[in-house]
């Protein structure tokens, strides 16, 4: 028997905003967008999202069945399904509302629904596939898994989880191509010129960021313009002697690791053609190996090395900047490029099967199974033992993810040894180092296992006769 549906009032669900919503604000950050590029909000609700991506410059317009059912509904560069999905309670609509919008999109659409974390948020009972709730609305949550592949299997291309949520589905290769690649070498950009001694010193910047002479096609037109007397043979004697080699040399190894993570990574979400690979990467494996195919066998090699649990454990042992434990290296995000090639890229197909949550502070890359989380601790730089805000963790093998947090909690976890989890020439480790020691000293990490939390380090801190102003210890002042 076909289950009939009733007509659900989605239009209470729709909320007023002030600014971005998160979608919206990862999309602007994520992707390269233009003033005046045109943005469609397609299901815009109270049009939150419209008004202030024209506030920012964008052409943007918006279409909602309820609010806004005169807006326009024509393609975009960018169209927002931004919560859409979840609150519609007919399947074969909620899929044709997707086709929709799909079809209105020339480069990218955004699609975001709410997940099964925010169970306990909402009060009502189970119907169909989702919830009925109190108000006679309907949500319909998904594992972050879920929600890319229901839009990879409508709209039939590969996509990317940019954040839990939240997910991006490009209309072809070379645009998602050129999303990943942002993600392990984001552009650099190029420094005003207004002279020819101004644009060699731009070029100059390039070479030692960048470890080779950008091609005329990478230059931004005025540049271009200020040194089209200069022949490319002379430009590059000028640019190489005015570079420091030292710099030149370590970026240029580090395009090189850079180039190899980009290739596997796009193994392990489905390699496309030779074309497609943005420019800069393209002129990196000419600049960095014999031949695209040497460059992408070394790339293979690398993904299969992620699987051998004997090699990760070594590289986590072996890597310079991170905390290696039992079970995991735990690494704060300003030291992520420091470790090994193949940790870069556990975390980075981690964030690609999941999405990477918005604010995290220090990922942990499991070493016995596979699995990443990324740890939220808000004020690491500040506190001297930082408090557990939230984790979100994705298990690689069966793709589930899971979020806690610790916002309402009494007694959360807190971290110790703030130096272990950077690389040890961040300028924060000295001052780190000198607190761990004198804990140590204090006789504070006697009892490990009572210290992970605020009531049992505080207590630590009593025992002690110990108190902390801010990365200092000092003897604990009595009162009376």
């Amino acid at each position: 028997m076909t289950q009939q549906f009733w007509s659900s009032r989605r239009h209470h669900t729709a909320i007023s905003r002030v600014g971005l919503s998160l979608p919206a604000r990862r999309a602007v950050g994520d992707l390269p967008l233009e003033r005046g590029t045109r943005v469609l909000d397609y299901g815009c609700g109270r049009g939150g999202d419209v008004r202030a991506l024209q506030h920012l410059g964008f052409d943007a317009t918006g279409w909602d069945p309820v609010h806004f059912p005169k807006g326009v509904r024509e393609p975009a560069e960018i169209v927002l399904l931004t919560y859409v999905l979840n609150v519609i309670e007919d399947p074969t609509e909620r899929r044709e509302t997707l086709l929709r919008a799909w079809d209105l999109a020339k480069t990218v659409l955004v699609v975001s629904a709410r997940l099964r974390w925010e169970r306990n948020q909402i009060k009502g009972t189970e119907y169909s596939d989702g919830i009925l709730t109190q108000r006679r609305t309907f949500q319909r949550l998904y594992a972050a898994g879920e929600l890319r592949d229901y839009v990879e299997e409508t709209t039939r291309v590969r996509c990317v989880s940019a954040a839990p949520g939240i997910v991006y589905a490009f209309k072809d290769d070379e645009a998602r191509l050129g999303y990943l690649a942002r993600q392990i070498t984001p552009d650099g950009g190029w420094l005003a010129s207004k002279n020819t001694a101004s644009a060699i010193t731009s070029v100059v910047a390039h070479l030692e960021q960048r470890g080779r002479m950008p091609r005329l096609e990478e230059m931004p037109q005025p540049i271009i313009s200020l040194l089209s007397h200069l022949r490319p043979a002379e430009l590059k004697r000028l640019v190489e002697q005015e570079a420091d080699p030292v710099k030149v040399e370590r970026s240029a190894d580090r395009a090189a690791l850079d180039t190899l993570l980009f290739l596997a990574l796009e193994l392990f979400y489905g390699r496309g053609p030779v074309s497609s690979i943005p420019l800069p990467v393209q002129l990196d494996i000419r600049a960095f190996f014999p031949s695209y195919t040497e460059a992408c066998q070394r790339a293979d090699r690398l993904l299969l090395k992620l699987r051998d649990d004997a090699y990760v454990r070594r590289a986590m042992n072996g890597s310079t900047a991170g905390k290696f434990t039992a079970t995991a290296l735990y690494v704060h995000r300003r030291a992520l490029h420091r470790i090994p090639t193949v940790l870069r890229l556990y975390e980075q197909c981690a964030s690609i099967a999941a999405g990477r949550p918005g604010e995290w502070s220090v990922v942990k890359l499991r070493h016995q199974g596979r699995g990443a989380s990324w740890l939220d601790y808000p004020d690491f730089d500040t506190d001297p033992h930082p408090r557990l805000a939230a984790s979100y963790a994705v298990d690689l093998k069966t793709l589930k993810s899971s979020f806690t947090s610790y916002a309402n909690s009494t007694n959360r976890p807190l971290l110790h040894r703030k130096h272990e989890f950077l690389a040890d020439d961040d300028p924060d480790v000295p001052k780190y180092r000198r607190l761990t020691e004198a804990e140590v000293r204090a006789g504070l990490y006697k009892s490990p296992h009572l210290i992970g939390t605020e009531e049992g380090w505080e207590r630590e801190l009593v025992r002690c006769e110990r108190e902390l102003r801010g990365h200092r210890l000092v003897r604990r002042t009595t009162s009376g």
